[in-house]
């Protein structure tokens, strides 16, 4: 997976507070591909927005395993120095979010709608300069990372788009799936053998529809 690096080393003992994180839901990972759950941050349960600040959405970019711990620190502090900055890469991953919802519900019959999504794949991909480097992690595990020239809060989609333009590469579309429960919004990949699969998770959509159908047979005459 493509992480974001955005240090340099005057940030790095830069002794810039980082104010304290607020308490919010825990965000869900069941989509099976990183742009797939990043999208599903707009369709948190009861309409509440998934990425309320940018902190928010650093957070998510670190529990999705695309942005590290030292980086999301770097982050965070880049905001305090530039507030305004950070309210402009949330604005565009917001931007960038809804573009790939498109493309997640209608991209596989709606050849404009890809179209579109290439675009603002191609919009991100070409204003963020950079180079891209292999690491290890502490874990001893590698992963990809993409080092940004200039604004590093331009960089911080590019895991999200590369992941989207692998499922027009690879031609995933036909299994990209929006849970079959009407009032849940979250879509995912369908691996299942024989495709399947209906619910984001059996554990919350699931076991909703399923006690709905017991209810269904305890009332029939």
């Amino acid at each position: 997976m493509l992480t974001t690096a955005t240090h340099t080393s005057s940030e790095m003992s830069a002794p810039i507070a980082v104010p304290p994180r607020a308490p919010r839901a825990p965000f869900s990972f069941i989509g099976e591909r990183l742009w797939l759950d990043f999208i599903n941050t707009d369709a948190v349960e009861y309409g509440v927005e998934g990425l309320p600040d940018f902190d928010a959405l650093v957070t998510w970019l670190e529990r999705a395993i695309a942005l590290d711990a030292e980086r999301a620190l770097l982050m965070r502090r880049r905001a305090v120095q530039q507030p305004s900055g950070a309210t402009a890469a949330l604005v565009d991953a917001r931007r960038v979010r809804a573009a790939l919802r498109g493309l997640a519900e209608r991209g596989g019959v709606l050849s404009e709608v890809r179209r579109d999504a290439l675009g603002e794949i191609n919009r991100v991909l070409g204003r963020s300069a950079g180079t891209r480097r292999l690491e290890m992690r502490l874990d001893g595990s590698f992963a990809r990372s993409f080092v940004p020239v200039g604004d590093a809060f331009a960089g911080l989609m590019i895991p999200i788009v590369e992941s989207a333009a692998d499922a027009l590469i690879l031609v995933e579309l036909e299994r990209v799936r929006r849970c079959a429960d009407p009032r849940c919004a979250r879509v995912f990949f369908d691996n299942t053998k024989n495709a399947t699969r209906r619910w984001c998770d059996m554990a919350t959509c699931g076991n909703r529809a399923k006690a709905a159908r017991h209810r269904a047979r305890m009332k029939s005459p």
